[in-house]
């Protein structure tokens, strides 16, 4: 009886310590911060980018707040639970960014160029979208970005 608890608390030892290792090996920025792979298919061709997920209230309000420049090919995708006319705006954000806002299908409905750094004027989607990506500020003229190109990620169901 004892050795099959010994074996047991092995055994369950064992897989928490698979399921930690299995944890640790996703991948995160320099700030530890999870990140997903998410592509931007354009005209000219696929972009490849890791973005952190911002899908609750406080990571939505947060954002990029106080953080530095973003990499090239990072990003922060903002997930709503339903598609909605959506707004943002640069408060305490030090970098300029391109904002682009995406429907349910991945479809991108409009892009802000260059937003104001720190500015508080909120700045409109045009448009029903339940995900805004964040980038740095030039990386959607970069690739080409355009409204009705599309963005795949899991979040998004085409």
């Amino acid at each position: 009886m004892l050795s099959r608890r010994l074996l047991l608390v092995g055994t369950l030892g064992l897989g928490l310590a698979l399921s930690a290792c299995a944890q640790s090996s996703a991948p995160v920025d320099e700030a530890g911060n999870p990140l997903e792979p998410l592509k931007i298919v354009t005209a000219s061709g696929e972009h490849a980018f890791m973005v952190e997920i911002a899908d609750d209230d406080p990571e939505r309000m947060r954002g990029l707040m106080y953080r530095p420049p973003l990499a090239d090919d990072r990003g922060m995708l903002f997930q709503f639970p339903q598609p909605a006319e959506q707004a943002f705006w640069m408060r305490n954000t030090p970098s300029s960014l391109d904002i682009l806002y995406i429907d349910p299908t991945g479809s991108i409905v409009s892009i802000a160029h260059h937003t104001t750094p720190y500015s508080e004027t909120p700045i409109p989607s045009n448009g029903a979208a339940n995900g805004v990506l964040e980038l740095r500020a030039g990386r959607a003229e970069e690739i080409g970005a355009k409204p009705g190109d599309k963005v795949v990620h899991p979040f998004f169901r085409p």
